[in-house]
């Protein structure tokens, strides 16, 4: 008999209890491969190379205060500054509350927001036909095709942070690598919907020439406004971004608490299988002895099918963690449309746990 075959046999003489400690690894090795992937969208990844030239200005003590309208013109005289847009998060209900319904909806200026966000691509005649209607409104191409948008179609979007109801027409389908799911319609609709609204909005996107000049400009945008009633923080897409997920508490902590956990629980199962493995093979281990293995070798084979057990686990656990994130990753769930399970994610996952055999 050959050595793998001694492996394979000997890890497997018990069926019930291996197969269940394979589900169990493949369970925390699917929990922890969700978590370093949500982690790494998160606090990780870049984004697209063209968020390095924009900057995002929010007011300085929430994102739920609005800034003055008036902004706009004076970050225009910033040296550095190309374009510069106001954008308002509506949220609002499209169909239900249910999070496949679920996706950005954001007012802003139809006449300039395309030249700040340069990587969407829309032809320019549905552009044109945006600026020209004033309810019309344009959409992620992926979030049109779940929702079975066409040019033209009327999208209706209840207010509940505004009291106002949304009638849009879809004028365009723009396309972004990687997908946004996001709504956009003109900010004037919104203004004359909702008094106490007019000239204000939520934050300001802007454009710079150069990625090296975005520090600076976003230093000045704030040193313009500290000494003004509202204040101004100006920071990274990706720090824009990370400033919502901060409303949820303190996800990072959340994060890593789980992981820790996994891989202590996988731990624990693994040394119990072992345990029991060797408490049961008294005998066998001594007529290996008798036949001549050395400790060590015997050891070495012990460890060899808690090895086995655990690389048939880890692999089924990552294939399965990759359908899920595919999954989850699509419009309207509610987490980053550009999450996917990397080849460096899958090796952490499963380096963690060999470390804990």
């Amino acid at each position: 008999m050959t050595l793998s075959r001694f492996v394979t046999k000997s890890a497997f003489r018990n069926k019930r209890r291996s197969l269940l400690t394979v589900a169990s690894i493949a369970f925390s090795l699917l929990l922890l491969s969700i978590m370093l992937t949500v982690w790494r969208s998160f606090y990780i990844d870049k984004g697209a190379p063209d968020s390095a030239l924009r900057i995002m200005t929010r007011h300085k003590v929430s994102l739920a205060n609005f800034l003055p309208i008036y902004y706009r013109d004076k970050i225009r005289t910033i040296p550095g500054v190309v374009h510069v847009v106001p954008v308002t998060w509506f949220q609002g209900v499209y169909i239900n509350d249910k999070p496949e319904n679920f996706f950005g909806r954001l007012a802003t200026d139809p006449d300039e927001y395309f030249d700040v966000a340069a990587d969407k691509v829309m032809p320019p005649d549905q552009l044109e036909a945006w600026k020209r209607d004033r309810t019309g409104c344009v959409a992620d191409a992926d979030l049109a095709r779940k929702h079975h948008w066409k040019i033209g179609d009327h999208i209706h979007i209840e207010g509940d942070i505004f009291p106002a109801n949304l009638d849009l027409t879809l004028r365009g389908i723009y396309t972004i690598d990687p997908p946004q799911s996001n709504l956009y319609f003109n900010a004037k609709y919104l203004e004359e919907s909702v008094s106490w609204f007019k000239d204000s909005a939520g934050f300001y996107f802007t454009r710079v020439d150069r990625a090296e000049n975005m520090p600076k400009v976003a230093r000045a945008i704030d040193d313009m406004f500290h000494s003004s009633p509202v204040p101004t923080k100006s920071e990274s897409e990706q720090a824009f971004k990370l400033d919502f997920v901060a409303l949820l508490g303190n996800v990072k902590a959340f994060i890593l608490s789980i992981c820790g956990a996994v891989v202590f629980t996988t731990l624990l199962v693994c040394a119990n299988t072992m345990a029991m493995s060797i408490r049961e093979r008294t005998r066998e281990v001594a007529v290996l002895r008798t036949l001549g293995f050395t400790r060590g070798r015997i050891l070495r084979l012990l460890l060899s099918e808690s090895i086995a057990i655990s690389l048939i686990g880890g692999v089924a656990g990552t294939l399965i963690a990759t359908v899920v994130i595919l999954f989850m990753s699509r419009p309207g769930m509610g987490m980053p449309v550009s999450m996917h399970m990397t080849a460096a994610t899958a090796a952490v996952s499963c380096w963690s746990q060999l470390s804990s055999d």
